[in-house]
C-alpha cells in the first residue's frame, strides 16, 4: 500500500511539474504556452494528451510541446503548441510522437488544426529521435500535407521556426507572425555567414515584417501573442470544419458604406483609386478578412461575407502599379483561389486589370509560368465564381481574373467597364504604327489617331459586350451588392463534378 501511495505521489508530482512548466520571466514579451491556450480555446474546453511525456527526465515538462483538442466558438479543434521554455521548444522523440498523434487524430476525425509555433527546430542531442525515422519530423510534415485541403490548418508563429521546422508554418493555410518575436528561416544568420559569407540579422533574413512583405511566407504581422491568436480564432469562423462542409452563414449586415459615389470608380482608365472602397460597399460591414495584405499589394485577396454568406474576394488594386499582375501577385491569387476551392467558398473576382506585367525583368522571373499557375488555379476551381468588370479588363489579365470562357456563374460589368486585348489608344497605335509614322503634319497625325481610337472604342463598347453575351448584365454601381446577393443565393445548390480526375499537373 505504501508503495502504491508513493507511486501515486510520484505521478501527482510529475503532473504538477508538467502543468507548471519552467520559468518564463526571461521572455516578458511572450505569453506562457498554457496562457496562449487559454486565449485560443473556449473556457474549460481544452483536453490535453501526453502531459507526462518524458516525465522521468529533469527539465522537460510535457517534452516541450502541448497537444490536444479544445473548442473555438463551440467547434472542436486540434492544437500543437510549443513551449519555448523547454529547450527553446525543440523537437525530441516524444515531442514528435505527440505531434504525430494529434495530426493523425485530426486526419481521422477531420478536425481543424491550430499550430502555436515557437520552436528552435530539432533537438540536436536527440537526432535519432526526431530526424531519420518513421515517427519523426518527416512524418509530421507528411501528415500536414495529407491534411492540406481536407481541414483548415492555421498557424500563429509566436517565436522562431527554425531549420527544417520552418516548414511547419509553410504547410499551413495561414501564418500570423508576432513582430519582434516571430522568425522563420532554414539557417540562422551565424550558419548563413559560415556557408555563404553573408552578414545579416535575424530580422532581415527571417523576421515577421520581411516574410509578410517580401517573401510572402507570412500572411499578417501582429503586435502581440494575443492579437495573433484572436485573428486565428476569427479566421476559423470563415472556414468549415473540413472539405466535406461549407462555411457557416452568419447574421447578415449591411455594408459599411452603402452609398456608391459616381466617381468612386473613375471613368479615366489611368486614374488610380483604392479597390478596398469598392469592397467596403459590397461585403457586410466589418467582415473583410484580408489575406497577405502587405505582400504583392497590386492584388487584394480576402474573405468576406455578403448577406452573411462567406465569399472569397480576388481584386486588382489600381492604386498599386495600376493593378497589373506580377509574379508574386499571380502566386498570391493562385494560392488564395486554391484555399477557397478546397473549403467550398464561392469566389468574387473584381477586375480592373491592364494585364500581366511585361518586360525583361518579369520574363526572366517566369511571369508566364507564374501566370499559368494563377490561370490553372482559377480554371480548376469548382466553387461558384462571379466576375465583375469594374473598369478596364485587358489582355491575359482579363483571362486570369476569370473571363467568360472560364465559366463563371455570371460576368457582370459596371457602366465604366471596357474589355479588350489592350486599351483603345494602344491598340490603334499598334495597328497603324507605320501609317502614323508617315504623317508629317502633327495636327493631321493627331486627327488620324483620334479616328482610329474611336473605331477601337466602338469595337469593344459595353453595349456590344452585352448584345453579344460577353457580359451577362450591366449593373449600376448602387445595385451591384443586391445583384451579387441574388446570384449567390441562386447558386446555393451547387455541387462538385465527380470522378473527373485526381488533379491537374500544376506549373511549377
Amino acid at each position: 500500500m505504501t508503495a502504491q501511495l508513493g507511486r501515486r505521489d510520484d505521478v501527482a508530482a510529475a503532473r504538477a511539474a508538467a502543468l507548471a512548466g519552467l520559468d518564463t520571466s526571461r521572455w516578458p514579451a511572450k505569453l506562457p504556452v498554457r496562457d496562449r491556450l487559454t486565449l485560443l480555446f473556449d473556457p474549460g474546453s481544452f483536453v490535453e494528451d501526453g502531459l507526462l511525456a518524458n516525465a522521468r527526465s529533469e527539465g522537460l515538462p510535457a517534452d516541450g510541446v502541448v497537444t490536444g483538442v479544445g473548442r473555438i466558438e463551440g467547434r472542436l479543434v486540434a492544437v500543437i503548441a510549443h513551449d519555448f521554455t523547454v529547450k527553446a521548444g525543440s523537437w525530441g522523440e516524444l515531442g514528435c510522437e505527440k505531434q504525430i498523434r494529434i495530426l493523425e487524430r485530426a486526419d481521422r476525425d477531420l478536425l481543424p488544426v491550430v499550430y502555436l509555433v515557437d520552436s528552435a527546430g530539432g533537438r540536436l542531442n536527440d537526432q535519432m529521435g526526431f530526424f531519420p525515422g518513421r515517427r519523426g519530423a518527416s512524418r509530421i510534415f507528411h501528415l500536414q500535407v495529407r491534411l492540406s485541403g481536407r481541414v483548415p490548418q492555421v498557424c500563429c508563429l509566436l517565436g522562431p521556426s527554425a531549420a527544417g521546422g520552418a516548414y511547419m508554418p509553410a504547410f499551413t493555410d495561414w501564418v500570423g507572425m508576432v513582430e519582434g518575436n516571430a522568425s522563420m528561416y532554414l539557417a540562422s544568420p551565424r550558419v548563413a555567414e559560415k556557408v555563404t559569407g553573408e552578414v545579416t540579422t535575424l530580422e532581415e533574413m527571417g523576421g515577421a515584417r520581411m516574410h509578410a512583405t517580401v517573401s510572402g511566407c507570412g500572411d499578417e504581422v501582429f503586435g502581440s501573442d494575443g492579437e495573433a491568436i484572436a485573428a486565428a480564432r476569427l479566421l476559423l469562423t470563415y472556414l468549415p470544419d473540413s472539405f466535406h462542409d461549407r462555411p457557416a452563414v452568419a447574421e447578415p449586415r449591411p455594408p459599411a458604406l452603402p452609398h456608391w459615389p459616381d466617381d468612386l470608380v473613375p471613368s479615366d482608365p489611368n486614374q488610380p483609386y483604392d479597390v478596398n472602397d469598392v469592397i467596403d460597399r459590397i461585403v457586410d460591414e466589418g467582415s473583410f478578412f484580408e489575406i497577405k495584405s502587405g505582400w504583392a499589394t497590386e492584388m487584394v485577396c480576402g474573405l468576406g461575407r455578403i448577406e452573411g454568406r462567406v465569399v472569397g474576394v480576388v481584386a486588382n488594386q489600381p492604386s498599386v502599379r495600376s493593378g497589373a499582375i506580377f509574379v508574386d501577385s499571380a502566386d498570391k491569387a493562385a494560392r488564395f483561389i486554391s484555399l477557397c476551392d478546397a473549403f467550398n467558398i464561392p469566389i468574387l473576382f473584381l477586375q480592373d486589370v491592364p494585364g500581366f506585367m511585361v518586360g525583361v525583368a518579369v520574363e526572366r522571373q517566369g511571369i508566364i509560368r507564374h501566370g499559368a499557375k494563377m490561370l490553372v488555379a482559377m480554371a480548376s476551381a469548382e466553387v461558384p465564381r462571379f466576375t465583375v468588370v469594374l473598369r478596364k479588363a485587358y489582355a491575359a489579365g482579363y483571362y486570369a481574373m476569370c473571363a467568360p470562357g472560364f465559366e463563371p456563374r455570371a460576368t457582370l460589368a459596371l457602366p465604366t467597364a471596357t474589355i479588350g486585348t489592350m486599351a483603345p489608344e494602344a491598340s490603334a497605335n499598334a495597328m497603324y504604327a507605320n501609317r502614323i509614322a508617315q504623317i508629317e503634319d502633327p495636327g493631321e497625325r493627331a486627327a488620324f489617331v483620334a479616328r482610329r481610337v474611336a473605331e477601337q472604342e466602338a469595337e469593344v463598347n459595353l453595349l456590344r459586350m452585352g448584345s453579344d453575351l460577353v457580359v451577362d448584365a450591366v449593373v449600376e454601381p448602387g445595385d451591384m451588392r443586391a445583384e451579387l446577393v441574388a446570384r449567390l443565393a441562386a447558386a446555393d445548390g451547387w455541387d462538385r463534378t465527380r470522378d473527373r480526375r485526381h488533379h491537374v499537373v500544376s506549373p511549377v
